[in-house]
């Protein structure tokens, strides 16, 4: 039997939330390790596991990987989540990292002060209707196949359908003009892995309150 994933990081989503996703939906198993103080962020800097001096860590295979984009990628390549030639892959990274950019207006979000949240609210409402949910839209109308990219399931799919219901939180009624989005979303959320993910009691993470924001700022000091 494999051994289990580890990963390093705070009881909340942040960074590491898209890595849970694709171990999930690549029947990884992982155990976690959650940092609560500043001394255990500094006992890995101590036993040189962060090269950057950076979190995500992910220990797997044998190695310590940081950087969450190499993490994902390493994972997608692994799995097969990465589709079947390069033509395909840069597709599905170019989707990738427009979504990236979305999910980091999102993830930023709790750490903002509060006269500036609801204008980054407002900006999260626009950028995703105005500017990504229809690229995805087309895509998913163009592709014929339920995939963002070809004919089977891409780190593209598992990463865009994670910030999609990141928006739907914060507001409910947004694909009801993505009818394309909808039936893809409705796809994912019968992937037998995803399913269990999404019950309660699973390693997904709820939105971030104030003790999540209250730990980062504490270990990392910022």
């Amino acid at each position: 039997m494999a051994e289990k994933a580890k990963l390093y990081y705070f009881d909340g989503r942040g960074l590491m939330e898209s890595i849970r996703w694709l171990l999930t939906v690549a029947g990884v198993e992982f155990e976690e390790v959650f940092l609560k103080t500043r001394e255990q962020y500094e006992q890995l800097l101590k036993d040189g596991a962060l090269m950057f001096q950076q979190v995500p860590l992910v220990e797997i295979d044998g190695m310590k990987l940081i950087q969450t984009r190499a993490i994902l990628n390493y994972i997608a390549a692994k799995y097969n989540l990465y589709g079947k030639d390069l033509k395909e892959r840069v597709m599905i990274d170019m989707y990738v990292e427009g979504i990236r950019d979305l999910m980091e207006l999102i993830a930023k979000h709790p750490f903002l002060p509060p006269e500036e949240k609801d204008s980054n609210t407002n900006l999260i409402q626009t950028k995703a209707v105005d500017r990504y949910f229809p690229v995805y839209e087309k895509a998913l109308d163009q592709s014929g196949g339920g995939y963002l990219v070809g004919s089977q399931l891409s780190k593209a799919d598992v990463q865009v359908f994670e910030v999609v219901l990141m928006v739907e939180e914060k507001f409910p009624s947004i694909l009801s003009n993505f009818p394309q989005l909808q039936a893809f979303q409705t796809r994912m959320r019968s992937v037998p892995a995803i399913q269990k993910f999404l019950q309660p009691g699973s390693q997904r993470k709820p939105q971030p309150d104030d003790n999540y924001v209250k730990t980062v700022r504490e270990v990392l000091r910022f």
